[in-house]
C-alpha cells in the first residue's frame, strides 16, 4: 500500500522538483540581470552587447553573400573591425543615452518626441560618423578615401535610420529605464547592423 500512494504521489513530486529548480533558474537570471544592468557594471554590458550584435550582425552579412556566391570564406578580420567599430558606437549610446534622459526628464508623448528628434539629429550622426571612422582607422584607409566612402554611403544608411529608429525611439523613450536603452536598440538593430555591414562593404 504504501509502495501504491509513493507511485501515485510521484508525478506530484516531479512536479514540485521542477518548479523548485525553475524558480532556482529564474532567481539567478535575475540576479544576473540586475548585477548586469547595475550602475556599476552597466557600461561594461552595454559595450559587451554592442560588440557581440555587431559582430554577429557582420557574420549574418557574410553568409548571405557567400550563398550569393560573392565570397568564397567567411572574413574574420571584417567581422572583428565591425565589432570593434560597435565597440566604440556602444560607448558613445552609453552617454548619450544618460545625457539625453538626464537633459529631457519624463515620459510625456511631447518629451519623447522631443527625444526621438534629437536623438536623430545627434545621435544618428554621430553614430554613422564613428563607424566609418573606426573603421577607416582599422582598414588603414587615407583620409581622403574616408571622406570619399561617408560621401558615397553615409547617406544610405542616415536614410535608413530615418525609417527604422522614430518609431522603435518612442518604444524604448516611452516605456524602458535608461538602463535598458542600448540593450534595446541592439535588439532591434540587429537587422539594421546586417544593412550596415552590407553598405559599408558594397562597392558596386
Amino acid at each position: 500500500m504504501f509502495s501504491l500512494m509513493v507511485y501515485c504521489n510521484l508525478p506530484y513530486v516531479q512536479a514540485m522538483n521542477i518548479a523548485r529548480s525553475m524558480g532556482f533558474i529564474f532567481s539567478r537570471i535575475n540576479h544576473l540581470k540586475e548585477r548586469l544592468f547595475s550602475s556599476k557594471n552597466l557600461l561594461y554590458t552595454n559595450v559587451g552587447i554592442s560588440i557581440s550584435l555587431s559582430g554577429i550582425g557582420d557574420v549574418l552579412e557574410q553568409h548571405y553573400e557567400i550563398l550569393k556566391g560573392e565570397w568564397n570564406s567567411w572574413n574574420f578580420t571584417r567581422t572583428r573591425n565591425m565589432a570593434i567599430s560597435g565597440m566604440f558606437i556602444g560607448i558613445a549610446c552609453h552617454h548619450w543615452y544618460n545625457f539625453l534622459d538626464a537633459k529631457m526628464a519624463g515620459r510625456t508623448i511631447g518629451i519623447v518626441l522631443k527625444k526621438v528628434i534629437v536623438d536623430q539629429l545627434i545621435c544618428s550622426p554621430l553614430c554613422i560618423s564613428i563607424l566609418f571612422l573606426t573603421l577607416a582607422v582599422l582598414e588603414n584607409n587615407s583620409l581622403t578615401e574616408l571622406k570619399d566612402e561617408i560621401q558615397k554611403k553615409a547617406h544610405r544608411l542616415y536614410i535608413a535610420e530615418w525609417v527604422i529608429w522614430p518609431p522603435a525611439q518612442v518604444i524604448n523613450f516611452y516605456f524602458l529605464p535608461t538602463r535598458y536603452r542600448v540593450l534595446y536598440d541592439n535588439t532591434i538593430s540587429l537587422g539594421y547592423d546586417v544593412y550596415t555591414s552590407h553598405v559599408k562593404h558594397d562597392n558596386s
